[in-house]
Formats: C-alpha cells, sequence, structure tokens
C-alpha cells in the first residue's frame, strides 16, 4: 500500500477515467484508494444521510464500545494536542465507523461538522464511501486519503490518515483518525495515529487479560512498553495476541490463536511465572520473555498493567518521590484511603500502581476507572455493574462492575472529581458498608478492597462550591499524596533521556544533543510527563533513523517560550488565591496583552495552544477576534 498522496493532477485524470469513463483509474492513485473506489461504487451521492443519530442510540453505542472509549482516552487526549496545534481534529470510531467521540481545533470543528464529520455519524465505506476511517477499517490498514482520493466530492476539501485498531483475536475494534484541511494531513499525522492505535490495542488486550500473560521481545528494554510482544494463556491456550507477537513469531491470528501453549513454550511453561528468561523462536533465535499471571478477567491491567505503566513512565528514581510512596504503603496496609493530587500528567496512576504493587494487596488485581473518560450515562453501570435486561443495551449476562471486580485487591478511581454529584451518595454507602448492588436490584455483594484515588482538582474548592460531597471527600483522602511537577523534579534530565530512547530513539539509533536535552529540561511542562512523551514521539517520528537531534528539532513553542517567571509574577500578585484562579488569571492576562492572539498568548506563557483553547471553552464561546 502506497502512502503517499498522488498529485492534484492525477487525482484529477483518476476522477474522470472512473467518474465519467467507468474505466479503471489504478495507474493514477495508489492501489488502496483504487480498490476503495471500486468497493464505494454502490455509495449514491445523492442518497447520503448526514443527520447524526439521537443522543440515547449514540449513548448505548459508547455503551457497547465501554472498554474501547476507555483505554483509548489517554491517546485522544495526546493526539488532541497534535490536532490543536495544527488546525484538525481527532476521531474514535467503533468497528463500523460510527465516530463515537471527537476533539481537536475549534477553528475546524464547525468545518467538520458541515461534512457531518462528527459524533453520530457512520463513515465506513458503504455509508460515505472513500475515507480515513471507512478504508482503514476495509483494509485493515492504516491509511491516508487526501483531497480528491475521497470517493464522495464534498468530501474533496479533507484530509485524514486514520489506523485501525484490533483486538487480541484479530478482530476489528475501532479506528483512531485524524482529520483537516488536506494541507494540514501529511506522514507525520499518519505515524502518529499508527502508534496511537499500537498503544490502545496494547492498553486494551491487558485489560481483557486472564489467565497468563506473556510478555517478550529480542530487545529487553522494550519488555513493559507498547512495543512489546503480548500473548495471552488461558487453559493452556493461547487465546489472544497483539500483533507485534504475530510479527516476531512470524504467524497470523489464525495460525496462532487456540494452540496449545506447549508447542511454542514447552512443558514446562506454568514455572516461567514471574521470571525472566530466554525462549528460543524457530530458526534459532532468541527473545527475552517475561510471564505474569494476571488477576482476575477483566480486573483492570492486574499485576501486568502495573508493570506496564512503570515502564512507561518511570518515577522511582526521584527522591522526592520514593519517600512518598513509602509513606502511602504503610497508610494503605492499614486499609486508610490514599488521595493522589498533582497537575494531568504528572503520573498519578503510575504512583497509584507503584502503590497496589508495593502493598499487602499486590497478589490481588489492579482495577482502573477513569471517571472523566466515562460518559455520565456509564459511569454508574460501570462502577456498580447490572442484572440482565437492567437497560436497553444491557449484556444479556449482566456486568458485575469494577467494584465487585476489585475484590481483594485495590480499587483505583482516576479523576473521582468528575463523579457526578447523584452518585456520590451511593459510592459513598459502598465505601461504607462494603456491599455493592447492581442497577436492576438483585442481592447485594459484599467486596473487600483498598482504596486510592486521584485528581488534579482541589477537592476542598469543590466541597465549598457544592460539586463534590464532603462527607465522600473525608472518606476517599484519608493521606494525601501531592505528586511533584515534571518541571519540579530533580532527575528531569534522566527521564527525558531514558523516555526518549523508550520513544523509539533507540530503535532508530538517535542521538539527542545536549542543548536540545537542556532546552527540553528547561521547559515548564504544563502536561507533564504525558505532553512530554508526546513531543518525544513526534520528535522520533519526524527523524530519520542515526539523526542526531538539536534544538533545531524541537517544536517551535519550546524554542518560544517565555520564562517561567510569568506564572510566578501572577502568583506573587494573589499569594493566597487557588491555583485555578491564578492560572485562569494569567491567561487572561497574557491573552489581553497579545490582543486576543492565542499563538501568541500561548508562547508568552510557555503553554500549548490547546491549554489557552480549553481556557476559552471552559469561560465562553470562541469569539471571532481570538485569533492564532
Amino acid at each position: 500500500m502506497s502512502e503517499a498522496s498522488a498529485p492534484s493532477t492525477s487525482i484529477a485524470q483518476a476522477r474522470d477515467l472512473f467518474f465519467a469513463q467507468g474505466r479503471d483509474p489504478a495507474p493514477w492513485i495508489a492501489p488502496h484508494i483504487s480498490r476503495s473506489w471500486q468497493r464505494s461504487r454502490p455509495v449514491d451521492p445523492q442518497c447520503i444521510d448526514s443527520t447524526p443519530m439521537a443522543p440515547s442510540l449514540l449513548n448505548e453505542r459508547r455503551e457497547q464500545a465501554m472498554r474501547l472509549l476507555s483505554c483509548a482516552q489517554p491517546e485522544l487526549d495526546g493526539l488532541a494536542e497534535h490536532a490543536v496545534g495544527n488546525g484538525c481534529i481527532v476521531a474514535l470510531s467503533d468497528a463500523s465507523g460510527l465516530i463515537l467521540e471527537e476533539i481537536g481545533s475549534p477553528d475546524f470543528l464547525p468545518k467538520a461538522q458541515r461534512v457531518a464529520l462528527q459524533p453520530g455519524v457512520e463513515w465506513s465505506e458503504r455509508h460515505r464511501g472513500t475515507n480515513a476511517i471507512g478504508t482503514a477499517l476495509a483494509e485493515r490498514e492504516a491509511v491516508m486519503v487526501l483531497g480528491g482520493e475521497h470517493y464522495l466530492a464534498q468530501n474533496g476539501r479533507l484530509g485524514c490518515a486514520a489506523a485501525p485498531i484490533f483486538s487480541g483475536r484479530g478482530e476489528l475494534a475501532g479506528a483512531l483518525d485524524i482529520s483537516g484541511e488536506t494541507a494540514r494531513v501529511n506522514h507525520h499525522a499518519l505515524g502518529l495515529v499508527r502508534m496511537a492505535a499500537q498503544q490502545v490495542e496494547h492498553r486494551m488486550l491487558l485489560a481483557e487479560a486472564s489467565g497468563h500473560v506473556l510478555r517478550f521481545h529480542a530487545r529487553p528494554a522494550l519488555i513493559g512498553t507498547a512495543r512489546e510482544g503480548l500473548m495471552v494463556i488461558e487453559g493452556g491456550r493461547i487465546v489472544a495476541a497483539n500483533r507485534v507477537a504475530l510479527d516476531l513469531f512470524g504467524r497470523s491470528w489464525e495460525g496462532l490463536l487456540d494452540l496449545d501453549a506447549e508447542e511454542f513454550l514447552g512443558a514446562q511453561w506454568p514455572r516461567m511465572e514471574h521470571k525472566r528468561s530466554l525462549l528460543t523462536l524457530p530458526g534459532g533465535r532468541q527473545i527475552a520473555t517475561v510471564m505474569e499471571r494476571t488477576g482476575t478477567a477483566n480486573s483492570g491491567t492486574g499485576r501486568s498493567g502495573a508493570r506496564h505503566a512503570m515502564a512507561a513512565a518511570p518515577i522511582d528514581n526521584d527522591d522526592v518521590v520514593r519517600p512518598l510512596l513509602a509513606r502511602a504503603v504503610r497508610v494503605l496496609n492499614e486499609g486508610v484511603p490514599v488521595l493522589v493530587n498533582g497537575e494531568t500528567g504528572s503520573g498519578k496512576e503510575v504512583f497509584s500502581r507503584r502503590l497496589h504493587a508495593a502493598s499487602r494487596r499486590s497478589a490481588g488485581p489492579f482495577v482502573a476507572v477513569d471517571c472523566a473518560s466515562l460518559p455520565e450515562t456509564l459511569i454508574e453501570a460501570e462502577l456498580f455493574g447490572y442484572e440482565e435486561g437492567a437497560f436497553t443495551g444491557a449484556r444479556r449476562k449482566g456486568m458485575p462492575g469494577r467494584i465487585r471486580e476489585a475484590h481483594g485487591g485495590v480499587l483505583f478511581l482516576d479523576e473521582i472529581a468528575e463523579i457526578p454529584l447523584a452518585l456520590q451518595t451511593r459510592l459513598l454507602r459502598v465505601l461504607e458498608g462494603r456491599v455493592v448492588t447492581p442497577l436492576g436490584g438483585g442481592q447485594g455483594v459484599a467486596v473487600d478492597f483498598d482504596l486510592v484515588c486521584a485528581t488534579h482538582a482541589g477537592l476542598p474548592a469543590l466541597v465549598e462550591a457544592g460539586r463534590f460531597r464532603a462527607d465522600l471527600m473525608y472518606r476517599v483522602a484519608g493521606f494525601t499524596v501531592a505528586l511533584p511537577a515534571l518541571h519540579e523534579r530533580a532527575d528531569r534530565r534522566a527521564l527525558i533521556a531514558r523516555l526518549f530512547l523508550e520513544s523509539g530513539g533507540a530503535a532508530k539509533h538517535l542521538c539527542l544533543e545536549n542543548d536540545a536535552l537542556e532546552r527540553l529540561a528547561a521547559y515548564r511542562w504544563p502536561g507533564n510527563v504525558r505532553e512530554l512523551r508526546s513531543v518525544l514521539r513526534a520528535l522520533v517520528a519526524l527523524a530519520d533513523p542515526g539523526d542526531a537531534l538539536t534544538a533545531d528539532a524541537l517544536p517551535a513553542h519550546l524554542h518560544d517560550a517565555a520564562p517561567v517567571a510569568d506564572f510566578s509574577e501572577a502568583t506573587a500578585s494573589q499569594p493566597n488565591a487557588p491555583l485555578q484562579t491564578i492560572t485562569r488569571h494569567a491567561i487572561d492576562e497574557a491573552l489581553r496583552a497579545c490582543d486576543h492572539d492565542v499563538a501568541r498568548a500561548a508562547r508568552r506563557l510557555g503553554v500549548h495552544r490547546s491549554t489557552v483553547y480549553r481556557h476559552l471553552a471552559r469561560q465562553r464561546p470562541p469569539t471571532g477576534n481570538t485569533k492564532d
């Protein structure tokens, strides 16, 4: 499959051949576009339905894709940084091509809606002809569709790059897409959605695994990252694997799934549990492996997920964090709930997984619930479970719920401040009585777990504002851990260098020069480790193998960032103000000083433009005099 876009003259000739003359356009366009046009012949441009489905139906479809939504949320957040900065949007679809979520540039969102590129609209080839989402699902590969390559002429101004997302059994789960004006979408965008889809698949496979998980790679340093091979063994048979595993074994899903584990691992494979070892592949090549047992079926990522998260964003080298972890372990082991507070992207979930791994409940499951990523209509069913027939679209056998899945382990409620007020009373009753009753009635079930919560918001301020129950705050905040921001960490240079290698720098034999490292270390990083990782991944994607990356290769906003004193001055003028107030004040002042030019204001503050856009969206609709 060619990823390159054909020149506009070639596309015009191809469209004339195909649509006007009914001839084969293959010589003039990429093979995947030619195949897609042929598949799209039944689509009638005059009968395109662009009306989004009813919100109630969309919510049902979102509930059916709950696991996909939960596992894709971190990648949606990460890609949004790229999308907003490039005037694009990011969309997540299910396996049918129905768009479930969309986020991105306020400038492009209205244009996307005019062509029905929005939640509740299906973008399969069957409904809208050749387009990145539908064609990626049909081709089962990452594709780019630019301008006139779209089947429908009305989409001729769009540029789109999409990658399919697969389950551990090779079934399509959905697709990630970046769309914008044609000139805004390129091979960089295609590379980003490819990597993001791989991250989602990795997270989904671990979240759904039960039994044993074999993690492996020819390079031991990649074990614990999204580039590792994963294989799930249940009842002595291989029941799931990711695409990295297929490549390493030279197999397809059909040739690997449901085989006896002994065929690959030998009769003694159960003894590999929790041990690092070498596995000899056919042909004599050896790979490093780690065999781990998960907690329970569908119980989050278990211990394997904990180690993945720890490797993805290491925090244990910091002298500030290590004593915090030690104290939190002592408290949690006495049954006292722990609240982890820190800026977005500062590693709250990583810290919580380490806390679980070091606690008395380490042999039990670690069940993570991202309260911010679940729609309000679904979070109650996700937490408390439901009986058969409890509501339209409910699974035939019901669902136990995440609280019950945490029995014997740790329940982690991420962004607990986002739990709707109406559900806080019910959660409080469960935490006090340790009995959970599913939706639709049924017998209450006793549960035993330790509780860890995380938030970037100040719960006391939310209590004062009437948005969070005081009695629930006292119940979840038995001991509070305040994590340092990335720019406060003493080990940030070593961390940046390490994450650069793990993000693909080592695989491409790249070198990060000292001036680039110093520039990265001096930046404020408002998005913390998450933002850093996105920037490093983009750097790696744009570099050629063997490149030495200097400060000139860094994004423009790192060059133009003002000294961190901008925020310090705002703080000094309001020493007793809450952090949110200080931040709002600083952004408003920067916008006024820059004549409401978002790009200039962001550079003045040393933050990404998306931070300013989110501030504007919270305060008021975007105004006509806001410039970029």
